[in-house]
């Protein structure tokens, strides 16, 4: 099995899985409803997070944003970058983690927003290997 690798924000693709960084906690939006096919809605936050090389967006399902704050540095350890409507999220998943560090790793260069580049999903799906168990049966493409 492969170990997750160390990356910095502007080293993600929409290929990334299995990855770990330190991020910086820049701004938390609004907690949203996403539908469900199978039970009752989900929560998500979508909170900018980012380093010395760039920022991305990254979505925090259900209880994920409790313990975070604006200006906090957190560890991801083995997230992965998923496409909603076509732009980047990191997301940690249920076999990553996260977890807020008691530590400041500087500046954030809010100048380079990975998220911001739409990419076709087609694209996406053909170069990413689906086999096996994937990541969950929603629909990225969703929210």
């Amino acid at each position: 099995m492969d170990e997750p690798v160390d990356v910095k924000v502007s080293d993600l693709t929409p290929n990334h899985n299995k990855i770990n960084l330190k991020v910086k906690v820049v701004r938390i939006g609004e907690t949203k409803e996403i539908p469900s096919r199978y039970g009752p809605p989900k929560k998500v936050t979508e909170a900018v997070v980012g380093d010395d090389t760039g920022v991305v967006t990254m979505s925090l399902w259900e209880d994920q944003v409790n313990d975070i704050n604006e200006g906090d540095t957190l560890s991801v350890n083995n997230g992965y970058v998923s496409l909603v409507k076509g732009h980047m999220r990191l997301n940690v998943g249920k076999y990553g983690s996260k977890e807020v560090l008691d530590e400041d790793i500087g500046d954030v260069n809010e100048g380079l927003d990975m998220s911001e580049k739409e990419y076709e999903y087609n694209e996406y799906r053909k170069k990413r290997d689906y086999g096996g168990g994937g990541r969950g049966g929603y629909n990225r493409n969703r929210y």
